[in-house]
């Protein structure tokens, strides 16, 4: 079956796209507004795009209310920054809490129950029951239809000690993902290993 996404609805984009692109990490952006006010929500399209220097990438659709700003998006254009916390199977209620439409004035984290850790490098703060976050300062952020894609570098990385392995190697940190509209989640903890095939490598066993 062929689909034209110019002749479907936004909701329907949407929820082929978020049910075909899986799965996906979860952004949990922390954010603090000018007033003092830290905001948290999670964005599904996310990832990192890169290591030198390190850049991650989310997106940020409009309010359902009238198609205003979102807090995160109002804060983070306004701050310059912003923290990504993970989040691990132990934080799946917490985040799904910090998912509803709260007024700007109230702070999810406490809300969720969740308490705040100081970053070292920006002002808004992290969250403290998170075993991975990200603290980033805005790179560049680029208006694509109803969405804003925002692109921060990495400038200091929390990782919770009982995960940091030597050089740097992370061990049993297992973040959950989405898979797809409304409300489909995976757990990453069913893995396999497999050495990548050099071209040597292939060329031997294509003559073997």
């Amino acid at each position: 079956m062929q689909i034209d996404p110019s002749a479907n609805t936004h909701a329907e984009n949407y929820k082929l796209v978020s049910n075909l692109v899986v799965p996906r990490p979860i952004a949990w952006v922390s954010t603090q507004s000018l007033d003092g006010v830290v905001n948290l929500a999670p964005f599904s399209f996310f990832n990192a795009i890169g290591t030198d220097p390190i850049y991650v990438i989310f997106s940020v659709g409009r309010n359902d209310r009238g198609g205003e700003l979102k807090d995160t998006e109002k804060n983070v254009r306004a701050s310059g920054e912003f923290v990504v916390n993970l989040v691990t199977e132990e934080l799946f209620a917490a985040m799904n809490i910090s998912g509803a439409d709260f007024p700007p004035e109230l702070s999810e984290l406490e809300a969720a129950g969740l308490h705040t850790a100081p970053s070292v490098r920006i002002a808004a703060p992290r969250v403290a029951e998170a075993q991975v976050s990200l603290e980033c300062k805005l790179f560049s952020a680029q208006e694509l239809g109803a969405n804003t894609v925002f692109i921060g570098e990495v400038v200091m990385i929390h990782v919770a000690d009982h995960l940091l392995g030597p050089r740097l190697r992370i061990n049993n940190f297992a973040p959950i993902g989405r898979l797809g509209s409304p409300s489909v989640y995976c757990r990453t903890t069913d893995r396999f290993d497999v050495p990548r095939i050099d071209f040597e490598q292939w060329r031997k066993e294509q003559t073997a």
